[in-house]
């Protein structure tokens, strides 16, 4: 059954950040990619 250890459930909570993360650091490539591209013109 699932490990109910602090170890385990501290894993998951960075895992859930750096998810959160990754997402964030994708939408400001992709902001920063429409100015670059918007600069272009």
């Amino acid at each position: 059954m699932g490990d109910r250890s602090p170890k385990s459930n501290q894993k998951k909570s960075t895992q859930k950040q750096s998810k959160a993360s990754s997402a964030d650091q994708k939408k400001k490539q992709a902001v920063a990619a429409k100015q670059a591209a918007g600069n272009k013109k």
